[in-house]
């Protein structure tokens, strides 16, 4: 026994072969799986605030030593919130299970200290003395910390819009002599998210360029600015009035921040400095209306600038956006559901945003009185639905019976129904559209005619339809119980061409001879201009265009 064991010992030690370069090669884990702190394999990770992924242990160690890493793009982290990273754990494990390698044990936390103390050892000197900081005062909150962080630069990209009012309005309603609208492209990478099918306002509706309440204001206070401005004075003088204790200085610096950032985009890029935001935030949660509502609207003004959007959300300013709409002033809540929209728009922004709770919010929003509100939180839950993980969230929250209930009242009907095509677009949403009855309330809109915008609304039912008949068995007898049939053969003799040719798809699926579409992508055929193409005003007023419909 002792020799067969000793032969069997040999053979099995002679037989390992030292690996190839390319098997080591193939073993190394992605990038993406490891902590961007540690270097090693994530454990337990989290999605923090500003959406990069890290190993929740070494965020602890980080709070707990009051440290701020660098990022390799040279940009800081924001931990005030950690969501775990479900997804990306079980991605990991399935790596680890195909490729061969042990799983990723469960971190030390005296390791972890020793790697993150050796790293402080060799970070800026801002960094430094910010970690100093945070460790003399060890009773600053997280939320509080970020306040004087540096924000990294991002996309050069510029976009122009519109300008600000700046009195306080005496109604909620919109109006205005703008009738600009600006076509969204979010597709300009690979791994942004599906372009944009609509050209939606891209700017909140509570703004516009001049308003017959704030004419006479406007023209005798606006502040003038030279084409090549030197703002370093006035952003000195605004800042040092923000962070006055004094509310009437609070006051005057927030209305000529207003001022200044309202028409000219070169002000918005030079102002929108980690110092401003910083002292900016603080101003957030006052209970004087008009340092809130004048606060939130600059910092409007100031996302509207495609290169400010990231630097604003990694300021640290949705949590406290959130924290106006379940409890600021009318307002602005306005002003924040209006930022939430306008900072929505930047595809790196649309996780962190939902991530971070905005999305119940907002939904609350749609049943405000005010028509900025429902018109701003309804384009921010539209873009924000763009991409699969806050279609999930919103499905959980309960949003398709929601959106279905005001969609059958006709409340918002045209927006709502673009929300719920992008719920179809994922099997969860899917599923629980068929669950509550979507193909019958669709239907009913159809028959009864669509209501207000009866094109726009009855378009855009069809394209609803046609996204849950992809891929559900369930469909077919849906729609035969809710008599679909007729009701899509009129619009494929009636409608107009994008409604026809869905109505054209769903038929066929209906008749058992949708195998020769089966290589047919729906998700193309509703980006590419399958929904209904329309020109927004910014308050959500319908402009015809040549060869579209009203929204």
């Amino acid at each position: 026994m002792g020799g067969n064991g000793k032969r069997r010992w040999k053979i099995s030690f002679y037989s390992r072969s030292k690996p190839t370069q390319t098997q080591q090669q193939q073993q190394q884990p992605p990038k993406e799986f490891l902590c961007p702190i540690s270097g090693s394999l994530m454990f337990d990770p989290v999605v923090v605030s500003s959406g990069q992924t890290f190993e929740r242990l070494s965020v602890q160690v980080c709070h707990d030593l009051g440290f701020i890493p660098t990022l390799q793009d040279n940009s800081l982290p924001d931990f005030t919130t950690v969501i775990p990273n479900l997804a990306i754990k079980t991605t990991i494990q399935n790596w680890c299970d195909s490729s061969g390698t042990q799983h990723p044990p469960a971190p030390d936390y005296s390791s972890l200290e020793e790697i993150i103390r050796e790293k402080m050892k060799f970070s800026s000197p801002s960094a430094s003395s910010l970690s100093k900081s945070m460790q003399l005062s060890p009773d600053i909150r997280v939320s509080e910390r970020e306040l004087l962080k540096a924000v990294a630069e991002n996309p050069p990209v510029l976009f122009s819009h519109a300008n600000t009012e700046l009195t306080h309005r005496v109604n909620h309603f919109y109006s205005s002599s703008s009738e600009e609208s600006v076509i969204v492209n979010t597709a300009a990478t690979p791994s942004a998210s599906p372009p944009t099918p609509l050209p939606l306002a891209t700017r909140p509706a509570c703004y516009s360029s001049t308003s017959s309440s704030s004419n006479s204001i406007a023209e005798s206070e606006t502040l003038t600015v030279t084409e090549n401005p030197k703002l370093s004075r006035e952003e000195d003088e605004i800042v040092e009035k923000l962070k006055s204790l004094d509310v009437r200085d609070q006051e005057q610096g927030l209305i000529s921040l207003r001022k200044i950032t309202r028409t000219k985009e070169e002000t918005r890029v030079s102002l929108c400095t980690p110092r401003l935001l910083s002292a900016l935030r603080t101003l957030f949660p006052s209970r004087y209306f008009s340092v809130q509502t004048n606060a939130i609207a600059s910092l409007v003004n100031l996302s509207l600038e495609k290169v400010n959007k990231v630097k604003i959300v990694r300021s640290g300013f949705i949590p406290l956006l959130i924290d106006v709409l379940k409890g600021g002033f009318d307002e602005a809540q306005e002003h924040a559901a209006g930022a939430l929209f306008s900072l929505a728009l930047e595809d790196e922004n649309k996780m962190a945003i939902g991530v971070l709770g905005a999305l119940q919010p907002l939904m609350h929003m749609l049943r405000a009185e005010s028509e900025r509100a429902r018109h701003d939180s309804s384009l921010a839950l539209y873009h924000l639905s763009l991409i699969q993980s806050n279609r999930v969230k919103l499905v959980k929250l309960g949003a398709v019976s929601m959106l279905l209930s005001m969609v059958k009242s006709g409340d918002l009907a045209s927006r709502l129904l673009l929300v719920l095509c992008n719920l179809a677009a994922c099997n969860e949403g899917r599923s629980a559209m068929l669950d509550a009855n979507a193909v019958a309330i669709l239907v009913g809109i159809l028959r009864e005619g669509g209501g207000g915008d009866s094109e726009v609304i009855r378009e855009n039912c069809v394209a609803a339809l046609f996204a849950l008949s992809h891929g559900s068995m369930r469909f077919k007898g849906l729609a035969k119980e809710a008599r679909a049939v007729e009701v899509l053969r009129e619009i494929e003799e009636r409608g107009n061409n994008r409604a026809r040719e869905k109505a054209k798809r769903i038929l066929m699926m209906m008749k058992g001879r949708d195998e020769e579409d089966e290589d047919i992508c729906w998700e193309e055929v509703l980006e590419s201009g399958g929904i209904s193409r329309t020109r927004y005003r910014a308050g959500g007023r319908n402009l015809p265009g040549p060869n579209s419909t009203n929204f």
